[in-house]
């Protein structure tokens, strides 16, 4: 089947950049890069799982298109995105002699993303690069908006920084390789747009979910470019979290970085944390009085059919409120949650008590 390609724009001025979104574009990532900036050097960065089935293309078409290129491998899993692979990282560029001309290809899903960004962030006080993402989590969300970074021991992306890619390379082809668990992750990321920003597009959601489960091409286009366009729009009003709209994104993360936290990152993968947090977060917005039922019900309908867990892991819930108060959207000490008013629209609430944080994990 040939669909047409198409282009979100991430408006941000001189860092604006351009998301192509295609099915069996992988090939044409050279090309891409080469309309945007004059590369004689690019250096990939991608994992064990992606190497050979698709990083390998890639650096064929950034060789094709003239430039050296280079393969570094980092291990696959969150625990790649620590100092010490950082540091290991920062240490091989060096040996390969890149310099501002070079530009870091980050091949995968969210965790390459984040690290290879970092990397980029960092070395040389700046690198460009290129998002080339893999995974449907990383498609939709991760690989836009220029956030970078790694975890720590204790917090989750703790350190980091805000570094806009000179553009986004998808090939919604690749998710036919991507396993059954993983895909069904990503869409989790993909109903929280229409719960924070778009009542229609979650109801197209609620009536494709045949199509979501097959992997539908027609339906995969639709819903990462809609997901990238909505996103694209809160990022070009708010790129660094200044105005307070960005934290719209974090639509159940609170609960979600919590459970990830405290399960060593290696239980739950992060779009399935998010599903479960979605669920915390739409409890506690009704305990709260700011929703009925009725958008409850119906989140937890589409998760259900979607096949992603709901249930909180069995975890000492002081320890979560504990994890929670070092989230970086807690204010003065107190905790705030990104909660609905209503399909399609949420807000930061602030001051919210202990106990109703614990009722909403019940």
């Amino acid at each position: 089947m040939s669909l047409p390609q198409r282009t979100v724009h991430v408006a941000l001025g001189e860092r604006s950049y351009a998301i192509e979104i295609g099915t069996g574009n992988l090939r044409d990532a050279g090309r891409f890069l080469m309309t945007r900036r004059k590369v004689s050097h690019s250096v990939i960065i991608t994992d064990a799982n992606v190497e050979n089935r698709h990083a390998m293309n890639v650096a064929e078409s950034l060789s094709d298109a003239d430039m050296l290129v280079d393969l570094l491998v980092v291990d696959p899993g969150e625990a790649s995105k620590c100092a010490e692979v950082l540091e290991g990282l920062w240490n091989k560029l060096l040996d390969l002699g890149a310099d501002r001309r070079t530009v870091i290809t980050a091949v995968g899903g969210g965790v390459i993303g984040d690290l290879a960004g970092f990397v980029a962030a960092s070395y040389g006080r700046g690198l460009p690069f290129l998002q080339v993402p893999t995974t449907l989590l990383a498609q939709v969300d991760s690989s836009v908006g220029g956030k970078v970074g790694i975890n720590l021991e204790g917090a989750k992306n703790m350190v980091g920084a805000f570094w806009q890619p000179i553009g986004v390379v998808i090939d919604t082809a690749v998710l036919d390789t991507l396993p059954l668990r993983e895909y069904r992750s990503g869409l989790a990321e993909v109903v929280k747009y229409g719960v924070i920003l778009d009542a229609e597009f979650f109801a197209y959601l609620e009536q494709n979910i045949d199509g979501l489960l097959d992997r539908d091409p027609v339906v995969l286009r639709e819903i990462v470019a809609q997901s990238c366009a909505l996103k694209a729009q809160v990022v070009s009003k708010d790129e660094r979290e200044e105005t307070g709209l960005r934290a719209v994104l974090n639509y159940g993360h609170t609960f979600c970085h919590a459970f990830e936290t405290l399960t060593n990152y290696n239980t739950l993968l992060h779009g399935e944390a998010v599903s479960i947090g979605m669920m915390c977060a739409a409890r506690l917005a009704e305990r709260l009085g700011r929703i009925d039922g009725e958008l409850v019900d119906r989140q937890h309908k589409l998760l259900i059919a979607l096949g992603l867990p709901i249930d909180v892991p069995e975890l000492d819930h002081e320890e979560v409120l504990r994890v929670m108060a070092r989230d970086k959207k807690v204010e003065h000490g107190k905790l705030r949650f990104v909660l609905p008013s209503k399909l399609g629209h949420v807000e930061l609430v602030g001051n919210v008590a202990p106990d109703d944080v614990r009722a909403a994990m019940l």
